[in-house]
């Protein structure tokens, strides 16, 4: 009987149970045809990968961006992904299962080609074999950020993932348990070298490629370069090195200003900054399918999403940090503020806008909460009116509408003079246009997992970590001075580069799913002092357990009699 590979391969610690083995196939191919003709067999082999590649990324979207702080949501919800946003951490949890299972299935699949296939038999089917390792460093990367703790904690004795390298010969027998962080790290960097070793053509960047590959391994050596309090020179030439491979490829170049700032709307494949995105087409979508993809939470755009998750006033403040942003009358200051609509109610509704403290009933501060009064504004004076009292503005900057007020509680805020923006449960509707709009299709967004300019932003990082702030200086105002034009640091040293790197890193990479990792791995807290759903007043240390995610319990409870796949800690 000829043995036959399925093609979707299922993750193999997840899928199935002690009855039966649930397939998926993208479609079936005797073992036979695949390692006699390869060239033949490489085309579906490959659309599956990809295609599990797809399901894999708003998962992994939502793990990664969901529990940073550059946004917010309108109230509590009843879904999978709330989890992520309020750290109640649970490891029965459908997306976040979704993201284990889809990871697996990449590594099974491309695992199984690459024992199938030899390497050297054409250049065609070399690029192909690179190909799969590329994107099972990749998986092995992103699984042990999100469930195994940062690189400079112990590397050694802190579980990743289990390394298995294609589907067990029986999957019923022993299944390894989780590996440690480094040897998960160095699993990764393997793959990722021999996938830019084997990659000798560049197909575009909704492929894998050479580049694609330096460009993880700059991300992974970055992720391994320790904090800036205790930075790891080594790894941190690592990621400087292989970010200079990219830059100096060639193969890509920075968007100028005016172009970068409609970013969202190029394919791939016209949008000459990104190294590797996961492509997606309409003919994907029908209908409301539009609504269910995590960009459908960011907008309403054509009239499909939910719209119901914003940009976090924390977010907000960072852009308007160099000069107010005023979408009102289309002047954006930052370059990235374009990637935010707020969604205004009228021309003539004016307002003065700010963030109060939030209080219960026994005077402990619970929250935020954004108020806008009416307001009269003469010159340099304006007045505003609650249902109580009637405040005199101290003018701060009028010419930006910038104000402050001495509220009813004692407090003064800071605030802008605008018009009167629409509210989602008393949460300010900044819409997230970042990932819609593909080819100006509705919510249409292929995920960008690499780009040039974070090249840019890895090598500044790793740069400062070894005191060579000029060159960390340079790489850094070439990405701020794209957005503000002659806004450029004047200096970087051991006493200021951490903010402005971070800073930079904040602006340019929002709603890419990188944001908690930078905060966690580098050794700092997550704050979320701003408006929305969310325990506003809870610090989420970098070694808290919360930090990092449970491993999915169905995955666990898959696991063979005598078999342990080893949970994380469920309290500090």
């Amino acid at each position: 009987m000829k043995r036959i590979i399925s093609i979707i391969l299922v993750a193999f610690i997840c899928t199935f149970t002690a009855c039966d083995l649930e397939r998926l196939p993208y479609t079936d191919l005797p073992a036979e045809s695949i390692a006699n003709d390869p060239d033949g067999s490489f085309e579906p082999l490959m659309n599956g990968v990809y295609s599990q590649m797809k399901n894999w990324s708003d998962a992994m979207h939502r793990c990664g961006e969901y529990a940073g702080d550059n946004i917010t949501i309108r109230g509590t919800s009843t879904d999978a992904f709330f989890d992520f946003i309020s750290y109640s951490r649970s490891p029965v949890n459908y997306r976040l299962n979704n993201f284990w299972n889809y990871s697996y299935k990449v590594i099974a699949q491309t695992s199984n080609i690459i024992k199938l296939v030899d390497e050297g038999k054409s250049t065609y089917i070399d690029n192909k074999l690179g190909e799969c390792y590329f994107m099972r460093g990749l998986s092995y990367f992103y699984l042990v950020r999100a469930f195994g703790r940062p690189f400079y904690q112990s590397p050694e004795t802190n579980l990743g993932v289990p390394i298995v390298n294609g589907t067990p010969d029986d999957v019923f027998g022993d299944l390894p348990d989780r590996s440690n962080v480094r040897e998960t790290y160095e699993q990764a960097i393997r793959d990722l070298e021999k996938g830019a070793e084997m990659m000798t053509e560049n197909n575009g960047p909704i492929f894998g490629s050479r580049e694609a590959a330096w460009a993880i391994l700059s991300k992974v050596y970055l992720f391994m370069s320790g904090t800036y309090d205790l930075p790891n020179q080594e790894y941190a030439r690592k990621s400087i090195e292989y970010a200079d491979k990219v830059i100096n490829s060639g193969t890509y170049s920075l968007l100028d200003r005016e172009t970068f700032m409609k970013y969202n709307t190029f394919t791939p494949e016209n949008n000459k900054e990104t190294i590797f995105a996961v492509k997606r087409v309409a003919s994907e979508f029908s209908g409301y399918d539009h609504y269910y993809n995590f960009n459908g939470m960011y907008a309403v755009v054509g009239g499909m999403g939910w719209g119901e998750m914003y940009a976090s006033a924390k977010y907000l403040a960072l852009l308007d940090e160099t000069g107010r942003n005023d979408w009102r009358n289309g002047k954006i200051v930052d370059a990235r503020a374009n990637f935010i609509a707020p969604q205004y109610e009228t021309k003539d509704s004016l307002v003065f806008r700010f963030i109060s403290d939030l209080y219960n009933d026994g005077g402990t501060q619970t929250g935020f909460l954004y108020t806008q009064l009416p307001v009269k504004v003469t010159g340099n004076t304006a007045t505003c009116a609650d249902s109580e009292n009637t405040y005199t503005l101290t003018p701060i900057d009028v010419e930006q509408g910038s104000w402050s007020i001495k509220y009813k509680d004692g407090k003064t805020y800071q605030g802008y003079v605008d018009q009167f923006i629409k509210l989602n449960r008393a949460i300010l509707m900044f819409y997230v246009l970042k990932c819609s709009r593909e080819g100006e299709e509705s919510h249409l967004h292929s995920p960008v997992i690499s780009r040039l300019a974070e090249m840019y932003l890895n090598k500044a990082e790793a740069a400062a970590k070894i005191g060579d702030y000029a060159t960390a200086l340079a790489a850094l105002n070439t990405i701020r001075e794209r957005s503000l034009p002659g806004e450029g640091y004047t200096s970087l040293n051991a006493s200021n580069a951490e903010e402005r790197i971070d800073k930079e890193r904040t602006l340019e990479l929002a709603f890419q799913a990188e944001r908690s990792y930078d905060v966690y791995r580098n050794g700092r807290a997550l704050t979320r002092y701003y408006p929305g759903a969310h325990n506003a007043m809870d610090v989420i240390q970098p070694t808290d357990y919360r930090s990092i995610y449970f491993i999915p319990q169905q995955a666990i409870d898959s696991y063979p009699e005598g078999s342990t796949l080893t949970q994380n800690p469920t309290s500090n």
